[in-house]
């Protein structure tokens, strides 16, 4: 072991792994931090002193426990999350980390431990997808422990990733699709008629429908700019930025989505001019009958009541984007195409969630190469 000067703690090895260990101490704190070579341990060290320096006190990982560690991992991630990212994580840490392994001291945090508590979630009737989100969370959160020193490594990433469970899209038949947009059309659904013919028409999600301004309508070209999305948080619209450049993109809109956003702008302008205050209306395309962000639960409703009106399975108002991209997809329209018009990050993304579909293309495509041989 070799010692260093006061209050900066030691660097030695461990025997029975080999991990290298910096341990320090101040006004009275003991920890440590760890790392595979002898350099990354002394560079660590020198990160955590720094932060004493700072903030005038240093992290106890030798009593942290894995709830404690996720409240202050949520405090200073604050920042850097989205507000409901934020309030996703919040409610995970509190609801369902806390309650079976919070009161586990990080530090004795294994990756079987991690590993059996995701088997009791699945146990206990959660979802693929929630238990997947669970794991963001906390791989985000310990690698952030790893990074920091306080965990000589990530234990939510030497475990298998819950694998999600594959749905059958509940998707209409043509005929369906048509008769809905014909009622839309004839003027049946209320004030949000025709955010849900947008919908169709554009395949956007409805969040980025609702941060469409009219400044990011081009009537000439035919096209809308996609730029910033609204995210409702405890009931609160918030603005912001698609999560991804990808979601940042133009699309060319058919002749009856164009339409249907002419019809749209004469209803909000009959709206703006019996409220008794058009100089302060909005400009979002998309507002409620008094200017508001029309809250999510409201044009649910108004889809189900449509649905049940014209005798359609109901379906969620995401399904209306997942009908518009699989009718894309079913003509042929190439993966590419429907990954930029989509907003995904990749072309794996398009694939895993419209493969029924584009199966179907590329048995046309085999049909088409038997005809060469005959």
């Amino acid at each position: 072991m070799r010692r260093r000067s006061g209050g900066e703690g030691s660097i030695y090895q461990r025997q029975q792994d080999g991990l290298w260990v910096g341990a320090y101490q101040l006004d009275g704190k003991r920890a440590a931090v760890y790392g595979r070579t002898r350099t990354e341990v002394a560079e660590k060290l020198r990160a955590v002193q720094e932060q004493a320096r700072k903030a005038g006190q240093l992290p106890e990982a030798g009593r942290l426990t894995v709830a404690e560690y996720l409240q202050q991992w949520l405090t200073q991630a604050e920042q850097r999350l989205r507000p409901k990212t934020l309030l996703d994580y919040g409610i995970m840490a509190d609801k369902h980390i806390a309650p079976r392994i919070g009161s586990i001291r990080l530090l004795k945090l294994t990756p079987l431990r991690v590993s059996r508590f995701y088997a009791a979630l699945a146990k206990d009737g959660m979802s693929a997808r929630r238990r997947q989100m669970v794991h963001g969370l906390l791989h985000k959160a310990l690698g952030d422990a790893h990074r920091w020193g306080l965990l000589p490594n990530n234990p939510a990433a030497l475990v298998d990733v819950p694998r999600r469970e594959r749905h059958e899209l509940r998707l209409w038949a043509p005929a369906q699709v048509t008769g809905f947009l014909q009622a839309i059309q004839a003027g049946q659904g209320g004030q949000y008629a025709y955010l849900l013919g947008f919908l169709l028409a554009s395949g956007c999600r409805i969040g980025e429908a609702l941060g469409l301004r009219w400044g990011d309508v081009d009537f000439d070209a035919g096209t809308v700019r996609i730029e910033r999305q609204i995210t409702e948080v405890r009931c609160r619209p918030i603005e912001q930025a698609p999560k991804t450049d990808s979601g940042i993109r133009t699309m060319a809109l058919p002749a009856w989505g164009l339409d249907l956003l002419r019809r749209q702008r004469t209803q909000v302008n009959a709206w703006r001019l019996q409220s008794g205050h058009a100089h302060t209306w909005p400009e979002r395309v998309f507002t409620t009958s008094v200017g508001t962000v029309p809250g999510q639960r409201n044009i649910r409703r108004a889809l189900h009541t449509l649905c049940d009106t014209l005798s359609l399975p109901r379906i969620r108002v995401h399904d209306l984007r997942h009908i518009s991209l699989s009718l894309l997809a079913g003509a042929g329209v190439p993966v590419k195409d429907l990954q930029r018009r989509a907003g995904h990050s990749t072309p794996r993304m398009t694939l895993e969630v419209y493969t029924h579909v584009l199966g179907d293309t590329d048995r046309r495509a085999a049909q088409a190469l038997e005809g060469i041989a005959q």
